[in-house]
C-alpha cells in the first residue's frame, strides 16, 4: 500500500451541531507515503456538504511542503463556527504527519 492513514482531533466549540454528537472534531486523511499529498480527507462536521467541502479544501496538498496552505484554505473558504476547530485539528494531522515521518527515518537508519 502506497499510503498512510492520520487523524488530527481538536475541541469543538459550544452550540454547534455536531458538538451535540461529538465532544471533538476530527479530520481523518490518507497521504501517499512517497510525496505527503493528501488522496482524500474526511471530517466530523455534522452536514455531509461540510465534510465534502473540506475534503474539497484539503485534497492534493503536500504535507512535505508544510502546512501552511491548507490552514489558509481553511482560514479563507471556511466561514463556519469550527473554523478554528477545524485548524487545530490540522495543525494536529500534521504534528502526527511530522512524527511518522521522523519515526520512518530513524527506523531506516
Amino acid at each position: 500500500m502506497n499510503t498512510i492513514f492520520i487523524a488530527g482531533h481538536a475541541r469543538l466549540p459550544s452550540g454547534m451541531a455536531a458538538q451535540n454528537i461529538y465532544e471533538t472534531l476530527t479530520i481523518t486523511a490518507e497521504i501517499d507515503k512517497k510525496y505527503g499529498v493528501i488522496v482524500a480527507a474526511s471530517c466530523t462536521l455534522a452536514t455531509q456538504h461540510g465534510k465534502s467541502f473540506v475534503e474539497q479544501l484539503l485534497r492534493g496538498h503536500s504535507l512535505q511542503d508544510g502546512i501552511t496552505q491548507p490552514l489558509e484554505a481553511v482560514k479563507i473558504h471556511y466561514l463556519g463556527k469550527a473554523g478554528n476547530a477545524l485548524m487545530s485539528a490540522l495543525k494536529d494531522l500534521y504534528k502526527q504527519y511530522e512524527s511518522h515521518k521522523s519515526t520512518k527515518l530513524i527506523q531506516n537508519i
